[in-house]
């Protein structure tokens, strides 16, 4: 059971189980614009996701503490490496245009995890109430955007409706690390649960979900399918959202929620 849980461990700390939320969130949206599946895209942005995420997290650790480095970072650290390299190589195979959006996003980036004036020490992670939109915004432009450029298509209105969705669900999915990082966060980061306290953050977490249900309607296409898996992935979600507490299991948030978007890929599989 140890064992079992040190690998469970392992595979949330580094990053993996985001990589696999965000590549199945890049995923949806090749499928519901009935674009093909793109090994290049997809791969790109699992090995980018991981190679971010880790940089966010550790960075600061590694600086510091390299010499002390336990053995599970320094893991981290070889598998960072690794999807690094990875990562570029898909990189190579995307067009030009989408290399130059990539690299506005990796600069959001680099600035969420390292100041841009080293003596004041203040990043984007740290500006107040600022933290969980530059998250749904890089999200958006790495699930949403990448594919669309990459296949050369031009912004449609049901692009821009699931950009506006995807911002919305992945500020819902925020809402549980919030709500557990209340008895952490600095009062100063002005966080959604510091504002408007938990339970009317839940209730704000249930109406953006119906937000983005409601926008499903005002796309130029629409299905009875579409409108079943979302409806499904919505009420799954709305009901994380409202059971999230300050107290959590250790799982709840880093594994459960964040997972939901791999739970809605499969659904979409399922009923095509």
């Amino acid at each position: 059971m140890t064992l079992l849980k040190q690998i469970l461990n392992f595979y949330i700390n580094s990053s993996i189980h985001v990589a696999l939320s965000v590549f199945s969130l890049t995923w949806i949206t090749l499928l519901e614009l009935d674009l093909s599946y793109s090994e290049s895209v997809l791969y790109f942005v699992f090995y980018a996701t991981i190679t971010g995420y880790n940089f966010v997290k550790y960075f600061g650790v590694a600086k510091f503490r390299h010499r002390k480095l336990a053995n599970w970072l320094k893991l981290i650290q070889i598998l960072s490496f690794i999807c690094f390299v990875l990562m570029c190589f898909y990189a190579l195979q995307l067009s030009i245009k989408t290399h130059v959006f990539i690299g506005c996003f990796t600069l959001l980036t680099i600035l969420y995890a390292i100041p841009l004036y080293p003596k004041h020490k203040q990043t984007l992670r740290n500006v107040c109430g600022l933290k969980v939109y530059v998250i749904a915004l890089v999200w958006t432009g790495v699930t949403v955007f990448i594919p669309v450029i990459n296949s050369n298509i031009e912004v449609s209105t049901d692009i821009a409706i699931i950009g506006i969705q995807r911002f919305i669900y992945v500020l819902v999915l925020m809402l549980p690390f919030e709500i557990r990082d209340l008895k952490f966060d600095n009062l100063k980061l002005f966080t959604i649960p510091q504002i408007l306290g938990v339970k009317k953050t839940k209730v704000l977490g249930v109406l953006l979900l119906l937000m983005i249900f409601l926008l499903e309607f005002f796309k130029d296409e629409i299905s009875q399918t579409s409108i079943l898996v979302l409806s499904i992935t919505a009420i799954i979600t709305g009901l994380f959202v409202v059971f999230s507490k300050v107290e959590q299991q250790n799982y709840y948030s880093s594994f459960w929620v964040e997972g939901l978007p791999i739970f809605w890929l499969v659904l979409i599989l399922m009923f095509n």
